[in-house]
């Protein structure tokens, strides 16, 4: 099914958003693309060239989406989002291909009836993967940045190097100072405490 024209109502079960509406790029300033897939595309080699054009910034309006990678089930705010009135929306619409081609409803997590494409909503979890990916590699520096300041601590006060390379301690360190001191930053103080604290 695809949502070439709108009804405020849908007559069949709507399938669900794979996205949560709590998620979310707000810093998602570039899209992947698969260039070759687009010019293969039967909507690129069919469609006129104004409905490609606007089709194509469906696709862009719909990473600011909420959920990202949706777009309203509204005609008067597409043809808003699309610098159209309303009227030359609708009659892009009745075109085959319409720049809504592919689009069809969704029932999302938030309640809302929206649409989404299929290819709009790889592209969109291939970005959250990669975003969360990379938010793991950033927790796991600072983790290996937060250790190695512990370490050296340890050392100073200590004076062991044996003491200053036991993962098991410095992790021991870090997690009472984590629980003492939520958020807190590992000082030589803290992780003396820590160390008296652990040796009790």
């Amino acid at each position: 099914m695809t949502a070439r024209h709108l009804s405020s109502v849908p007559s069949e079960p709507l399938p669900d958003y794979p996205i949560s509406a709590a998620e979310n790029l707000d810093s998602h300033y570039f899209l992947q693309w698969n260039l070759k897939r687009w010019r293969g595309s039967a909507f690129k080699k069919t469609c006129d060239p104004v409905v490609g054009w606007y089709g194509f910034n469906l696709f862009c309006i719909a990473q600011d989406g909420r959920p990202v990678g949706t777009l309203p089930d509204d005609p008067s705010q597409l043809a808003f989002d699309l610098h159209l009135s309303v009227d030359k929306f609708e009659d892009l619409c009745r075109l085959n291909p319409s720049p809504l081609h592919g689009w069809y409803r969704v029932r999302c997590d938030n309640g809302e009836i929206r649409l989404a494409h299929k290819v709009v909503t790889e592209c969109v979890q291939e970005a959250l993967k990669g975003k969360r990916d990379n938010a793991a590699k950033n927790a796991d520096d600072r983790m290996r940045k937060r250790l190695r300041t512990i370490a050296g601590h340890v050392y100073a006060i200590t004076g062991s190097d044996r003491l200053a390379k036991d993962e098991e301690r410095l992790n021991a360190v870090h997690d009472w100072i984590e629980t003492t001191y939520p958020g807190g930053s590992a000082t030589e103080k803290r992780v003396r405490e820590a160390i008296n604290a652990l040796s009790r």
